[in-house]
């Protein structure tokens, strides 16, 4: 397979289609794209669709919550003509976590709305029997994880013979963490003769190697802005004390009202701990953290989907990928770790150029790590206040010094002090 050329100049696209109309769509895709409320194409759906369209190879550069999914979802349903005999697999998506693998199926199938297409997700942490069963029934569309569609393939439950086209959703996430050697195993099952299209937040070394390795001069397509800062998102942050976070937590909730919010910790027994104490606060509290098990992660995530959760409490696992286009607010209640930590958490509000606000709790020996934040986003953030809260835990009022004839006597020479006994101690 030649090698692709990836450079990281790459020209930003100047595509800007004023409808799905203009993109050569069939009347069945425009019906279903009308049917889901897709009105005009984003800059991502209007540059990639065409290109993907004609079968080339496309390597995009775009961040999370700007219309992917539509991007090479819609051009493999356009190219998917009819399902193979037995429904075997013309697509393959691989994506990083198994939130992202139900969502994207879920928009597929949104998406397939009057063709008679089969998509379906594979994913750990659920029986790998009934996928097997599902798998024998016939899926057109196959979205997963690498680790579980390659325990298939070692199976013998998945073949991917009839594929036309792959797609790397969230490459570099992928790569960050450990997956590269199951990519490459899937990819070197796939035919040589194929589509592929890969996306990515940034073209990181790792994601330069795959696309040299497993593309067909890919046509670059960067829709990534110059600097790291979402735009649609006002940002702000508070100085608060270590002990003080939660009940500023609870102050500014009650002050934003938030048609929906995330609350990011670190750890998770602190996301659980918070969770708990905020539900006893106010209603539709709920939390997600990588420790629970896939079938209640899948049941507060729909919960969360369908409005019935306002405030999630998570750690990062639903920092990437996760598209719930009501998420008015961000709360960093724990600075994140890393730089990039903190672009991932607060791109899940600003959805399609949506307007989102974003908070973030900053102790005082957290400074440094706020300002490599705003190096990062070439932002200020602005500092937060909430009138008549103390940031700071009030310090136990001094005690009066004794008068000196009040003072406690020593004991004369030779004679131990009377001890007074407390009961129960």
């Amino acid at each position: 397979m030649p090698n692709a050329q990836v450079c990281n100049d790459a020209p930003t696209p100047s595509s800007s289609a004023e409808s799905f109309g203009e993109l050569g769509l069939s009347s069945v895709m425009l019906e279903a794209l009308s049917a889901a409320r897709y009105e005009v194409p984003s800059p991502v759906q209007a540059g990639i669709i065409p290109r993907a369209l004609t079968g080339a190879d496309v390597l995009g550069q775009a961040r999370t919550g700007t219309g992917k999914t539509a991007a090479f979802g819609i051009p493999i349903l356009e190219r998917i003509d009819k399902p193979s005999k037995g429904h075997q697999p013309r697509a393959l998506v691989l994506v990083p976590t198994r939130e992202l693998a139900v969502q994207v199926r879920d928009e597929i199938a949104k998406l397939a709305l009057g063709r008679k297409v089969r998509c379906m997700a594979v994913y750990g942490g659920k029986p790998i029997r009934s996928q097997i069963s599902q798998l024998q029934r016939g899926s057109d569309i196959i979205v997963g994880t690498p680790g579980r569609v390659l325990d298939h393939l070692a199976r013998g439950t998945l073949q991917l013979e009839q594929l036309l086209c792959v797609v790397l959703d969230e490459a570099d996430r992928m790569l960050d963490i450990g997956f590269r050697p199951d990519i490459e195993k899937i990819l070197r099952r796939c035919p040589k003769k194929r589509q592929t299209l890969l996306l990515s937040a940034t073209v990181a070394p790792g994601v330069e190697r795959l696309a040299k390795s497993y593309m067909t001069d890919p046509e670059i397509m960067d829709f990534s802005p110059k600097t790291k800062g979402v735009d649609t998102i006002e940002q702000r942050y508070f100085t608060i004390e270590e002990q003080r976070k939660f009940d500023l937590l609870v102050a500014l909730l009650k002050r934003e009202n938030p048609a929906q919010a995330i609350v990011f910790c670190r750890t998770k027994r602190g996301t659980d701990r918070t969770q708990r104490k905020l539900a006893k606060k106010m209603p539709n509290v709920d939390c997600m953290h990588g420790d629970m098990v896939q079938g209640a992660r899948d049941r507060v995530m729909k919960k969360f989907r369908d409005g019935k959760v306002h405030i999630l409490v998570a750690t990062d696992v639903v920092g990437r990928g996760i598209d719930v286009t009501s998420i008015s607010h961000i709360i960093n209640y724990d600075i994140p770790q890393s730089s990039d930590d903190y672009v991932h958490r607060v791109g899940r509000t600003g959805r399609m150029g949506r307007e989102g606000i974003a908070f973030t709790f900053v102790t005082t020996e957290q400074g440094g790590e706020l300002t490599r934040i705003e190096m990062l986003i070439n932002t200020l953030l602005k500092r937060d206040e909430i009138e008549g809260f103390q940031a700071v835990a009030q310090a136990a009022p001094p005690q009066e010094t004794p008068a000196e004839d009040e003072k406690p006597k020593p004991a004369p020479p030779g004679k131990r002090p009377r001890r007074r006994h407390r009961r129960g101690l």
